[in-house]
């Protein structure tokens, strides 16, 4: 099976190219700016054409929440319209195409975790960017998939976990919100959950029923401050500086850009359709620290 990867150094593209290693029987392929740039749909077309993939994936996004609110112009020309031409550049190929999405496209109201079918309700432009791609990429390919994820962290780029630590490096208490909550979802997963998927379909050809918004997340919920404290706990049992964690409201952390409330995902489809389960936070989050504490 050859997957090719829009983008490099995210952390889920990142991620994909590290299973490679994983995946002896996948060959992967990528393309990052300058050399393949969604908002340049043509540099995409001549990557795909010399790689010849059986699908596409495309984490790429402009990921900044809060200075989308300022810059709502290259959010949507990247969330929006990159999607769109990531799609429209597969669908003329009859291939494939799985894109990556956020729970942001939620408004955080919900009690219990949100499930494909709810309504949408993005709250701010990264949200409505993001929403507004599921959408172009569903038109312009049918044969497509939507993954919306949450709360992504990794050994690599920037995330909360690489925050945490960086912080209790510099100070001696930690103020964390804590009445947000969601499910962490640690990016080396989430990639061998898109090879999972992307098997899925190679082994049982298209399917109508395969195309949609799945969501993939990981199994564990917990607020901001309950995940700070998990960071704290396996940095200390690791011989590395570890630091109370104080829980704040959303209301003493001002931004920018509203936050959800409540980001838990509802996995049931992503297991029921795919057979995919995600491994429990403990598991990935102990793998993380271990890979960025012994650097």
């Amino acid at each position: 099976m050859r997957i090719y990867v829009i983008g490099a150094e995210g952390q889920v593209a990142r991620s994909l190219r590290e299973s490679a290693a994983r995946h002896r029987d996948v060959v992967f392929g990528h393309g990052a700016r300058p050399a393949v740039d969604l908002l340049r749909p043509e540099t995409l077309a001549h990557a795909i054409d010399e790689f010849r993939p059986d699908i596409v994936i495309n984490p790429a996004a402009y990921t900044a929440v809060d200075k989308a609110e300022a810059e709502p112009e290259q959010a949507f020309a990247l969330n929006r319209d990159g999607a769109r031409a990531a799609a429209e550049m597969t669908a003329q190929r009859g291939l494939p195409v799985i894109h990556l999405s956020t729970d942001y496209v939620f408004d955080g109201a919900k009690q219990g975790p949100y499930v494909e079918s709810d309504a949408v309700a993005p709250q701010g432009v990264y949200g409505r960017s993001k929403l507004e791609g599921e959408q172009a990429v569903a038109l312009a390919n049918p044969k497509h998939i939507v993954l919306r994820t949450a709360w992504v962290y990794a050994p690599f780029g920037g995330n909360f976990v690489r925050t945490m630590l960086r912080l209790a490096a510099e100070r001696d208490r930690l103020r964390v919100v804590d009445d947000q909550r969601g499910c962490p979802t640690y990016a080396p997963d989430i990639a061998d959950a898109i090879v999972a998927v992307a098997r899925r379909w190679a082994d049982s050809g298209w399917s109508s029923q395969l195309a949609g918004v799945t969501h993939l997340s990981g199994p564990d919920a917990l607020t901001w401050c309950g995940f700070a404290r998990e960071i704290m706990a396996g940095s200390a049992a690791r011989g590395a500086r570890s630091v109370p964690v104080d829980a704040i409201g959303t209301a003493d952390y001002p931004t920018p850009a509203a936050r959800p409330a409540n980001s838990q995902l509802s996995t049931a489809r992503l297991n029921s359709m795919f057979d995919v389960r995600l491994p429990p936070m403990a598991h990935s989050l102990a793998d993380c620290l271990d890979r960025l504490l012994r650097q």
